[in-house]
């Protein structure tokens, strides 16, 4: 499982580096030379909107993302538990619909053939990769949630288990 875990993390990884790389080659022959990738501006947001998606499924398992701890910190460790489950559910409930809806949108792209703007390639693809960063997000909350009421102890050291003082 924890191979799994890492895996995503690692594609997750490489999206950055991919958007970066865009960004950074794009901005490089624009000022050296004024000559344009086709299509930058496209694959550029298609890669982000991909970076995001893979990005919620890394930060909701390690529980990285921002979070407001205010009556989290204040609580005893028993109620944190209790917080801590509850708010995993509820996103593990709002990224699976989610995922439902973004399907709909791939599914609506393909059928629809929307194309780049210079090279005229389907962008149906982006949106599966996408997409597929949003099941995988499904599926690690679904892990983290799992573990959160059966296994705390195989989280290691994510948030839910600081020691409280």
């Amino acid at each position: 499982m924890d191979r799994f875990i890492d895996g995503i993390e690692l594609l997750a990884a490489l999206f950055v580096g991919l958007v970066a790389a865009d960004i950074f080659i794009s901005v490089m022959l624009r000022y050296f030379f004024s000559y344009t990738i086709p299509d930058s501006y496209d694959f550029g947001r298609l890669l982000l909107g991909i970076l995001i998606f893979w990005g919620i499924a890394a930060t909701s398992y390690r529980g990285t993302h921002i979070t407001v701890d205010l009556v989290w910190s204040l609580a005893s460790p028993r109620v944190k538990r209790i917080i801590d489950v509850f708010a995993t559910s509820v996103l593990l409930l709002v990224v699976t619909v989610h995922t439902a809806t973004l399907f709909d949108k791939v599914r609506v792209t393909y059928e629809e053939n929307v194309l780049t703007y210079d090279l005229h390639l389907p962008t149906w693809p982006f949106f599966a990769v996408a997409w597929l960063g949003d099941v995988s997000a499904v599926l690690l909350i679904a892990i983290r949630t799992w573990r959160l009421i059966f296994r705390p102890a195989a989280l290691g050291p994510l948030r839910s288990l600081e020691p409280v003082e």
